[in-house]
């Protein structure tokens, strides 16, 4: 199922949590942070991951903590407009890191002029009702993840 996001009702982005530190990466650093995710959350999401770290201005927000990486959130990468993917390494979760990386892209997103974000694919649906006030999209799924490209290995 897709979600919407309604960004005129969202708040400002914070750059910084208790539990972490929020950036987006530089040049040297995109071949570490894309083999990050694709070691963490898979190849689809180190695709996506590779999509919004060529967007200029970059669309990828990391968080990290004393030099390790925890989570990340992007936004135009799947498609303009889209919001995700979105992971945290789960021994960082319920620490309002991905909460807080959500809020910072929706952020950037509603600066670049967007009204509205969509959630694509959502996997956990209760997460960006609460923190953002998605809504469901009705008939959205499949989606527009159906028939995605994904050639086996070997």
């Amino acid at each position: 199922m897709d979600m919407l996001i309604h960004l005129a009702r969202m708040g400002g982005g914070a750059a910084h949590t208790g539990a972490a530190d929020l950036r987006k990466p530089i040049g040297p650093e995109h071949t570490a942070v894309t083999a990050w995710v694709q070691d963490h959350f898979g190849p689809g999401w180190a695709s996506e991951v590779q999509v919004a770290l060529g967007n200029r201005p970059v669309s990828a927000w990391f968080a990290m903590q004393g030099g390790d990486l925890l989570g990340f959130c992007c936004y135009d990468a799947t498609a303009r407009g889209f919001v995700g993917p979105i992971g945290v390494v789960e021994s960082a979760q319920r620490r309002g890191i991905g909460a807080s990386l959500l809020r910072v892209c929706l952020a950037d997103m509603r600066a670049a002029g967007y009204g509205y974000a969509v959630a694509g694919h959502v996997g956990a649906p209760e997460f960006f009702r609460r923190v953002a006030g998605a809504v469901e999209i009705a008939g959205s799924t499949p989606g527009l993840y159906q028939g995605v490209l994904m050639p086996r290995r070997g």
